[in-house]
């Protein structure tokens, strides 16, 4: 997962005294349109060549900030007047000190978070209650209180305004790369949320994590119902990425792999439903029948209570602290579907589902469905969504392939090691592929692993990997070369952007994006090569069946939260209900007739929905770009344009597109190159 200056930035700033009580007052306008216009006609009298867009773009943005704390309207009018700046020159000069300042804050804020998470994010010992209390804690939350007493909230925005995203979309190709930086100061303050509420969202997200981090089942204790045991003892998987990840290394295995992915799509099924005993949740000490659901103990069966709709909980419950904060909120980002997508995002929600919808609707998908099933020689099955076949890899035993990685990597050190021979083979030279490592560290995860960008220059990006007393095994190799491409990115657009303010990415998916070429090339990086002269087709194949999987459970993830703002007052019960209805719509109006399985709940899977709200569409966009990037990519050298495109910095994501690889984001070029592929 990735993490945002833009983001950090705004839980630093967006945010007003904890005193600050939700009345009219914290919302409605306090400076009036007389007194806006009554202060702008002052500036302009003494000094008549100023900037008047900008002058009254500037005092309209403050004066939407300025409450009665802050001073009375005349107060407001004496501030505007001894603080707005009047000379071009001198608004570049304090803009280069802010930027240091904010490159300061930020960067050593998320030093502290870091360490203060330590326990939590990395294996490193026993969690005790203490650990969560420090972990959870937003170290910046009450920052904007001195912001907004000393007025430097109200110096930023009289002086650098915000821009809308339609304002940034037709006036950015005309800015200079100054402009666009200056324009993303503006977005720093835009809200005065209460500390408290943001301190809430912290603690709600917190708790997520830490559910899901410890939400592993003992493979090796499941049984068949003939009592069979059809994983290894010691395998222990996290739901749902080694879930997953595990099905689908199922399918090299042609004895027990349809038994072994029967038997993972029921206890998924499970988990979706909450109907999972919560004793066998992380604990060794039971044998579990996922099919009929008993539990046994020391050779008798023993009665089980299902987990409490706990999953649902924790969803209902970073819902109701984001919404808490919605009143703080101009129009345009009082939601936290539209903060999402319309904010962070930069890309409407109805935007994407619309792109959803229309390439989930593709005719082209069923004759794609038709030629899995012909691969796999048998009815397909909902869990087919993650056929691996079209990957030339798959045909390769996951125990060879563990081998491999397990003595290349026996921990993070080693791993650490190699990351800059890795940058080599993917043709960095050895000066630049030494430039990039050393300024990223390896840490063993206690979950699946993440990375953690850094957030000011000099510090390191942190990629944390699991891996086990054995070595890490391949899935985890293959998360961590994903994660290798977070940190490269993260390191570019710090490192290598022009401005502090601009550094980072539009979005997430754009991260996603690099991510994916990285993992993409796994095999690469372990030496071992494709000559499948069929390559390419395969490869579009994958790319268009990846997307329709990962577009269904963006799909699903939109429309819970979609239900949640109809329903506010619902229950985990209720949730829980909603979520398998939504997950069957889905699949019946888009799946079903691409597989010809009807009523699938699995969608609903994907642990992102508990502790990253709304951030599953980011992997479909994720993809798209990189199936444009990969296309443009072909014929030329792979290290230098990742080097040029994400030194572009955070420009809004269809103007970073058009930029890196000449196009606006689109789902068509992946429908083209599948329409092409299946006439081959």
């Amino acid at each position: 997962m990735k993490k945002y200056l833009f983001l950090i930035l705004m839980l630093m700033t967006a945010c007003s005294s904890p005193k600050e009580k939700k009345t009219d007052e914290s919302t409605a306008v306090f400076i009036s349109d007389a007194i806006i216009t009554a202060t702008a006609d002052a500036v302009k009298s003494s000094n008549p060549n100023v900037n008047q867009t900008l002058l009254e773009k500037g005092i309209r943005h403050a004066a939407s900030l300025w409450r009665a704390e802050d001073g009375t309207p005349e107060q407001f009018r004496e501030f505007v007047l001894a603080n707005f700046i009047t000379s071009p020159e001198k608004r570049k000069t304090v803009f280069k000190k802010i930027s240091n300042y904010f490159e300061s804050l930020n960067g050593n804020f998320n030093e502290i978070t870091i360490d203060l998470k330590k326990i939590l994010d990395e294996a490193a010992g026993e969690i005790d209650e203490i650990d969560r209390m420090f972990g959870n804690y937003s170290v910046s939350s009450h920052l904007s209180d001195d912001f907004y007493a000393n007025k430097i909230a109200f110096y930023i925005a009289l002086n650098f305004p915000y821009y809308t995203l339609e304002e940034k979309e037709k006036l950015g190709p005309g800015w200079s790369r100054e402009e666009w930086a200056m324009a993303r100061l503006g977005d720093i303050f835009v809200s005065r949320v209460p500390a408290e509420l943001n301190q809430k969202i912290a603690a709600a997200s917190g708790n997520a994590d830490m559910y899901i981090a410890d939400y592993n089942i003992f493979m090796g204790h499941l049984r068949t119902e003939e009592e069979k045991q059809l994983f290894p003892e010691d395998m222990v998987l996290l739901s749902h990425w080694n879930l997953r990840d595990e099905l689908k290394a199922d399918y090299a295995d042609l004895e027990n792999g349809p038994a072994k992915q029967e038997m993972i799509y029921n206890v998924m099924e499970r988990i979706i439903k909450q109907e999972i005993p919560e004793t066998v949740i992380n604990s060794p000490e039971y044998q579990w029948f996922p099919y009929s659901n008993k539990a046994v103990k020391n050779g008798q069966t023993v009665e089980i209570k299902a987990e409490p709709d706990t999953r649902y909980a924790h969803i209902l419950n970073n819902f109701r602290a984001m919404k808490e904060t919605d009143p703080y909120y101009p129009e345009g980002m009082n939601t936290a579907i539209l903060r999402k997508f319309s904010v962070e995002m930069e890309i409407s929600q109805e935007e994407v589902e619309q792109l959803f919808d229309s390439y989930l609707s593709s005719p082209l998908l069923a004759q794609l469905g038709k030629i899995v099933k012909e691969r796999l020689g048998r009815d397909l099955r909902p869990y087919d969504i993650w056929y691996t076949g079209f990957k030339t890899q798959s045909n390769i035993s996951e125990d060879q392939l563990t081998a491999k990685t397990s003595k290349m990597y026996p921990n993070p050190s080693a791993f650490r090691s190699q990351m800059p021979d890795m940058l080599k083979k993917l043709g960095w030279n050895p000066q630049r592929a030494q430039y990039l490592a050393e300024k990223i560290v390896v840490d063993p995860a206690r979950g699946s692993g993440h990375a953690w960008g850094a957030a000011m220059r000099g510090s390191a990006s942190h990629l944390r990997t699991r891996i086990s007393e054995k070595g890490m095994d391949y899935k985890g190799y293959n998360i961590a070369v994903h994660e290798f491409g977070h940190n490269i990115e993260q390191t570019i657009s710090l490192y290598d952007v022009d401005y502090y303010l601009l550094s980072g990415v539009p979005n997430t998916a754009v991260t996603e994006a690099l991510a994916f070429i990285f993992q993409s090339r796994n095999l690469e990086l372990l030496g071992l090569k494709d000559n499948n002269p069929e390559k390419e087709k395969l490869d579009t194949f994958d790319a268009a069946w990846s997307l329709m999987e990962i577009m269904g459970v963006g799909m699903v993830d939109m429309k819970t939260w979609k239900w949640l703002y109809q329903n506010p007052d619902a229950t985990p019960a209720e949730l829980k209900q909603s979520v398998v209805n939504i997950a069957l719509e889905t699949w019946n109006k888009y799946f079903a007739p691409v597989l010809g399985v009807n009523d699938s709940p699995i969608l609903a899977i994907y642990s992102h929905m508990v502790n990253s709200p709304l951030y599953l569409a980011n992997y479909s966009y994720g993809q798209i770009i990189e199936f444009q990037l990969e296309e443009f990519l072909k014929g030329k050298k792979l290290s230098d344009e990742i080097d040029r495109m994400y030194s572009q910095g955070r420009l809004t994501p269809q103007q970073w597109m058009t930029g890196a690889a000449g196009a606006k984001i689109s789902a068509q070029p992946v429908l083209n190159a599948l329409e092409s592929a299946l006439k081959k």
